[in-house]
């Protein structure tokens, strides 16, 4: 449809005025670190028509369907392919690169650019690019304790091969209901303290609770298991007319447990133990902590520690923040989408989890788990009942 697809490339030309960032490259410094050149190179958009429905794209397993989708990057910062399917339905993919953005900037950019093809102009999130709100302190504070969470990237141990199809990392798609999210909520938090946990923390236990029992069955079990999750610093470090911070504004504290302490010990327990390492992530101080050490072994880039394994760890994997995913915005002019998410099939040997909210009812969670095949096949088979695999009848196609 050359009208749906004059729009799209109109609006974008246009929301990339405000997000020149996407329209530029990424060069390396003097010292060997990368910097965007914003040089206004553009953005490489694909038009592309498969030739199947909608109904019959098997969203469960992204690897099958949603790659072929999403563009393959070869320059700039972004790509975008849109893809016109037999039925008329249109897929926007877009690939960027996360060392200029994070998912809350992308989401920015996502509503922009579909409020600016509606024409429901001026747009509602006008990104900032002032880098001055993460310049280090003066002078720099050390906190010895970030050694224990980050370490040089060149200090990583080399990625283990691995043939067993079991130990093979594998994407699955799944939704969790909200009552289902509410009762796991309820058994997570602690009645006789009267705490609540928040449904993250709740859900990334029962998670963690069920990687240790598949851990267990192993022969030769290892010993430990570290769970890390994503922590947005904006709301922390900035004041609220800030949090349009275009950038990387993330940390990702974890924790470690014996195996047999995830397996044994109440759900409550696991996610109390959840709670205590978040704790002393989601304040200012960490972040300006954070930003002070970075400065300190700057110019080699950094990465944390829950990916790097030693002889007694086990599995690990670490929980994204996607729950703020505009899919519901994301609306170019011919209605809500049916169905959005985000696709991150790294290369670490970690596991990568990305909740979402529902493009289809209120309070329902989109669920992207990047783990390996034995550890989805054990879930599976264990939570039922919580997770649940996408399908048409829940999205309604």
């Amino acid at each position: 449809n050359s009208v749906v697809n004059e729009t799209l490339k109109t609006a974008l030309a246009e929301t990339l005025v405000s997000y020149y960032a996407f329209a530029g490259e990424i060069v390396t410094n003097p010292t060997g670190e990368p910097e965007i050149l914003c040089n206004n190179r553009g953005v490489d958009l694909v038009e592309a028509g498969a030739d199947v429905d909608l109904k019959d794209l098997n969203l469960y397993d992204p690897d099958e369907s949603i790659a072929k989708l999403v563009p393959i990057k070869k320059h700039g910062i972004i790509a975008i392919q849109v893809t016109q399917l037999k039925c008329g339905s249109i897929v926007v993919g877009c690939t960027f690169d996360h060392r200029v953005a994070d998912a809350y900037s992308m989401n920015m950019f996502l509503v922009s650019w579909a409020e600016i093809a509606r024409s429901d102009v001026p747009i509602s999130c006008v990104p900032s690019f002032r880098r001055s709100l993460l310049n280090p302190r003066r002078p720099l504070i050390i906190d010895s304790s970030l050694d224990n969470m980050y370490m040089p990237v060149t200090s990583l141990p080399p990625l283990e091969e691995t043939t067993h199809p079991d130990n093979i990392l594998a994407s699955r798609i799944y939704y969790i209901k909200a009552d289902a999210l509410e009762e796991l909520q309820t058994l997570a938090s602690c009645s006789k303290m009267k705490v609540q946990r928040t449904k993250l923390e709740s859900f990334s236990a029962l998670l963690w609770k069920l990687v240790a029992k598949h851990a267990a069955k192993d022969p030769f079990p290892s010993k430990n298991s570290k769970l890390g999750i994503v922590v947005d610093g904006r709301k922390r470090l900035m004041e609220q007319k800030h949090n349009t911070y275009f950038g990387n504004v993330l940390s990702i504290p974890f924790g470690g447990q014996r195996i047999n302490d995830l397996i044994n010990k109440p759900l409550s327990w696991v996610t109390t133990e959840v709670h205590k390492f978040l704790e002393s992530s989601v304040t200012k101080v960490h972040f300006l902590n954070l930003i002070d050490w970075v400065e300190t072994h700057r110019p080699t880039p950094a990465v944390s520690r829950i990916y790097s394994t030693g002889s007694n760890d086990g599995p690990a994997f670490v929980v994204s923040s996607g729950r703020s995913f505009p899919v519901t915005q994301v609306d170019f002019g011919w209605g809500s989408p049916v169905f959005g998410s985000y696709h991150f099939p790294w290369g670490g040997s970690a596991g990568y989890v990305m909740p979402m909210p529902s493009s289809v009812d209120d309070g329902d969670w989109m669920v992207y788990l990047h783990l390996t095949k034995g550890q989805l096949k054990f879930i599976e088979e264990e939570a039922s009942h919580v997770f649940k695999p996408i399908d048409n009848d829940y999205l309604k196609i």
